[in-house]
């Protein structure tokens, strides 16, 4: 009779430390902010992850980049955050102000995903090995649509420059393809003066930590 006692209320203490284990795991659910530059193409693209164990924000607020890190740091200091990513892209931006806003970020404890020169070099990725030659953001649209023709779907540079769903699901089926070929450009540069560092993306570092939590 002692045993069957003991026993039964070893059941319930293991179920109490179960429980309590996945309540410390649902409190400490890992929050992320990624903060654009951009207001409609990397929002459009960032929001259509669905993470399964952390919360993710995506926000933007059209300023300069070194604007964009000087806010995300001073979101850094109230501490709602886990990760606070910075993204932003090369074009528009002087060699200095792109360089400073890297190193500012990185001082500060803040990812960076940038783009040299664009965003849309990191979608291009999905679709082909583009190995870091120089290619004018003007020319990104029609490679990404020439690309996407079998697919039937068009990539409205004109527009809104959203990412629709469409367009998404195919960039997603190519993630991890996108994220090798990317870090095979990275790994080629000197990381001297990344400004001159044409085509290259660190948008695969951020899209690789977004992974964790699918």
């Amino acid at each position: 009779m002692g045993l069957k006692k003991k026993s039964k209320t070893s059941k319930i203490g293991k179920r109490n430390i179960y429980q309590r284990r996945f309540e410390d795991t649902r409190e400490q659910k890992q929050s992320i902010l990624i903060y654009c530059e951009g207001v409609n193409t990397e929002p459009s693209y960032f929001k259509q992850f669905e993470l399964s164990t952390a919360t993710i924000k995506v926000d933007s607020n059209g300023e300069s980049t070194i604007g964009l890190v000087e806010a995300a740091i001073s979101f850094k200091a109230t501490g709602k955050y886990d990760q606070i990513w910075c993204v932003f892209d090369m074009d528009g931006n002087g060699k200095k102000n792109f360089n400073r806003a890297i190193e500012l970020a990185n001082q500060n404890g803040l990812g960076v995903a940038y783009s040299n020169q664009g965003f849309e070099y990191w979608l291009l990725l999905h679709l082909i090995d583009h190995q870091g030659q120089k290619m004018h953001r003007k020319d990104y649209q029609k490679r990404i649509n020439k690309e996407l023709k079998e697919s039937n779907i068009t990539y409205n540079w004109d527009d809104r420059k959203l990412i629709e769903k469409e367009f998404f699901d195919v960039l997603y089926k190519q993630t991890e393809l996108a994220i090798v070929r990317a870090e095979r450009i990275y790994n080629r540069l000197d990381h001297k003066n990344l400004a001159k560092g044409e085509s290259s993306t660190t948008v695969f570092m951020l899209v690789r930590e977004i992974l964790r939590y699918i």
